[in-house]
């Protein structure tokens, strides 16, 4: 009996399945989904070679402004304004008239404003969080 439904069923796959517009179909569509993968490989291929020139274009875009900074570099390096202004600074000199201004240096201020080991806090931890939220440490200043 099984061999009976199981040929029954190979007549109706071949009678109602395996036609040729059913095989032709099937080619078709086929040949329609390599075809659309290919597309979209290539479009693929093409951004990223697109991106690879983008970034080679950025790069030349650089160097160039890289090399225009050097020749500006250079230029100014041989002037005289550049010459005079390193001889005054090495030497400590200035022209006549002009007035040196001396500040106080970034390290010097800050190791200035650096809490002494004496001014140790002696508050709890819980006290130093109620003044913190409270404004208590505006009060002690």
């Amino acid at each position: 009996m099984n061999k009976l439904k199981l040929k029954r069923l190979i007549y109706r796959v071949q009678h109602d399945y395996l036609t040729l517009n059913n095989i032709v179909i099937a080619a078709a569509v086929l040949i329609a989904m390599s075809w659309a993968w290919g597309s979209i490989e290539s479009m693929q291929k093409n951004y990223e070679l697109q991106r690879t020139i983008e970034n080679k274009r950025q790069q030349v875009e650089i160097e160039k402004l890289q090399v225009s900074l050097l020749e500006y570099e250079s230029k100014y390096y041989q002037s005289e304004e550049y010459q005079e202004l390193t001889l005054r600074q090495r030497t400590g000199k200035g022209l006549p008239g002009e007035k040196q201004l001396i500040t106080q240096s970034f390290e010097d201020a800050a190791a200035a404003e650096k809490p002494t080991p004496n001014t140790v806090r002696t508050d709890s931890n819980f006290q130093q969080w109620m003044n913190f939220l409270f404004g208590g440490n505006s009060r002690r200043r």
